[in-house]
């Protein structure tokens, strides 16, 4: 029998693996195409995805991880996804970026394939528990922050004394928590940046344009429900994979 933690890892590196053939795939097909080598890959007659816009993102402040392979893996997905990526980060050190509408496991592919394309080094929290098995390194270099979630009280300031320790931290949320339609958002998002000094970017994934997105960037100044109310009305515009859950 394969235990249940085995079994996850198991897709998990055939996922890997999946990825790995169709980039090859992918990449002979550029090659073929076009004898030019970029610094972001494989650069054919058309690239790999908006890469003007995937560089504009960035900002000189931003913490930054992995190289151009890493760019143009993310990249790559992108394409072959039919997506593309706009918007710019504000140029601070220390941001909390939030993602919306979740409603379906998509988000999390695109939001990885967004940090890779875009080199972007951010946290997003997970359970201790999901780190402990043989993929808790590469979960870790995807900016996996195990936290102890049987302290919920404590929760958000486990990671408000870790950004004030970090000279450059970007935290990415989604406030639903949950893929399902909630009546409420989770707010420590905002409990977090205010605790920290950061500014909070609402992040998107547009699934009418195929557009993953940077949206606009709010201080919080501390009126918890008058801004809630500002970000809930703009996420109501975005067309998101399961309407009927947001």
């Amino acid at each position: 029998m394969i235990r249940k933690g085995m079994r996850s890892d198991v897709f998990f590196l055939l996922g890997i693996f999946f990825l790995v053939v169709l980039f090859r795939r992918e990449s002979r097909k550029l090659l073929s195409s076009s004898p030019s080598v970029g610094e972001w890959g494989w650069l054919g007659p058309e690239p790999l995805v908006d890469t003007h816009s995937a560089d504009l993102v960035m900002t000189p402040s931003l913490p930054r991880r992995g190289n151009w392979l890493t760019r143009a893996i993310g990249r790559l997905l992108y394409r072959l996804l039919g997506w593309r990526i706009e918007g710019q980060l504000p140029d601070v050190p220390k941001l909390v970026i939030i993602g919306a509408p979740h409603t379906s496991h998509w988000d999390a592919i695109l939001a990885v394939g967004f940090f890779l394309a875009t080199g972007l080094d951010c946290r997003w929290m997970v359970k201790r528990e999901a780190c402990d098995h043989a993929l808790g390194g590469l979960m870790r270099w995807f900016g996996a922050m195990p936290v102890n979630r049987q302290a919920p009280g404590d929760l958000a300031q486990q990671v408000i004394d870790e950004m004030n320790r970090s000279e450059k931290f970007v935290l990415v949320l989604t406030p639903e928590g949950t893929r399902k339609k909630v009546e409420r958002w989770k707010t420590g998002f905002y409990r977090i940046a205010l605790g920290a000094g950061a500014p909070i970017t609402l992040g998107y994934a547009d699934f009418e344009r195929k557009v993953a997105g940077i949206g606009p960037t709010i201080r919080p100044s501390g009126d918890l429900e008058a801004e809630l109310e500002e970000i809930r009305a703009y996420y109501s515009g975005i067309p998101a994979r399961n309407p009927e859950w947001f």
